[in-house]
């Protein structure tokens, strides 16, 4: 390879590496687009509220209760 040829090369990477570089700020990254907002979250306060009694109240049906239905010994379960 000519000492040419290396140059050539090592202008022509340059050249592109630049193009691109200011091809993708255009269309990829617009000045507006790079401000960043969030959400604004209240702090976790100590207090705890009462739940609504409509859905927790003593009879209310708990899911984690184990239900049997008739009276079975059998530990088989077919």
């Amino acid at each position: 390879m000519k000492r040419k040829d290396v140059i050539l090369i090592l202008i022509i990477i340059l050249f592109a590496g630049i193009v691109s570089l200011i091809v993708s700020n255009f269309f990829f990254a617009p000045d507006e687009s790079k401000s960043l907002s969030a959400e604004v979250v209240e702090p976790i306060t100590s207090e705890f509220q009462q739940p609504d009694s409509g859905v927790f109240n003593n009879k209310a049906i708990n899911p984690t209760k184990l239900i049997e239905i008739g009276n079975s010994n059998n530990q088989q379960p077919f």
